[in-house]
């Protein structure tokens, strides 16, 4: 058994047809159907049923195939430390993002850290912040950016910007009039719209709405900030957005009229969080300097 046996098979599962997976692995499909065999033979177990139109994994490949994944995976992480160990700035940097900030903030500034890091292979992921900081703990992730506060001696914390909360109207609700920043003392009385349990911009927007003497709206309960953009613009309430979450390349809603607040408006602090003992800790502060280099009108310094 060999790693390019495995990668055949994987591309199998994944394309379902002996020429495409030959195609995307650079190799004749006589060559991929003849490995495949011969790795079949080598497990004593069919991994695969041969149909006339489609391949299909036997419940013995689905096994192998979950597995395979794992040890290709690692192969690649182990030519990443090898290449890492060569240049400090090359290598896989597994960054990941909450998912209220992580498709409004990567937009701006991927294309900026493959310049600056161009020998440097950027994987990103978007999962809730509890998730992110676990899977900082195991090794999964090298970084993440993350709302502060973040309580963990084993992780260091760079700052990166501060950024408002702006109200999202409907155009047909009262608070849509006027241009002046608001204060949250406008929001006494008002129902929000918030999003569901797990997501740290729900305990954010959750303690802004009970200083203001807020109520949660009840029964409505979004998955993300798209679904609670939505119901503000079918009338179903209002809400608070993250000012990069209303900005260019996001695309305004006729439907909705946003208003600021005035200071000190309601904000978050974000960060780039990764442990100390990080093999890219001596990278990762230039990271940091370009995910902060955001427009002046988005974000503020901190």
């Amino acid at each position: 058994m060999n790693l390019r046996d495995l990668q055949y098979l994987v591309a199998l599962a994944d394309h379902r047809h002996f020429g495409r997976a030959a195609e995307s692995c650079f190799v004749s499909q006589p060559t991929l159907s003849t490995q495949v065999k011969k790795l079949e033979v080598e497990l004593g177990a069919e991994l695969l049923e041969r149909t006339p139109r489609v391949v299909l994994l036997t419940a013995v490949g689905e096994q192998v195939v979950a597995h395979a994944r794992v040890v290709l995976a690692e192969a690649d992480a182990i030519r990443g430390v090898a290449r890492h160990a060569h240049d400090p700035r090359a290598g896989e940097l597994r960054l990941g993002a909450f998912p209220t900030i992580a498709p409004y903030l990567f937009p701006h500034v991927v294309p900026a850290l493959r310049a600056r890091l161009p020998d440097l292979d950027l994987l990103l992921a978007e999962e809730k912040s509890a998730i992110l900081i676990e899977q900082l703990r195991t090794g999964r992730l090298d970084a993440a950016v993350l709302a502060l506060p973040v309580d963990d001696d084993t992780l260091h914390t760079e700052v990166l910007f501060r950024e408002d909360f702006v109200l999202a109207v409907p155009t047909t609700h009262h608070l849509a009039v006027g241009d002046e920043p608001l204060s949250t003392a406008v929001l006494a009385g008002e129902r929000v719209l918030l999003l569901t349990e797990g997501h740290c911009l729900r305990d954010q927007a959750l303690a802004i709405c009970q200083l203001a003497g807020v109520e949660e709206r009840d029964g409505f309960r979004a998955t993300s900030l798209e679904t609670l953009r939505n119901l503000v613009a079918a009338d179903a309430g209002i809400t608070l957005l993250p000012m990069l979450a209303v900005r260019p390349p996001v695309a305004p809603s006729t439907a909705i009229t946003l208003r600021t607040f005035a200071p000190p408006a309601p904000h978050r602090d974000i960060a780039l969080v990764w442990r100390r003992t990080s093999v890219f800790r001596e990278v990762l502060p230039e990271v940091a300097q370009v995910l902060r280099a955001l427009p002046a009108d988005i974000v503020s310094p901190l």
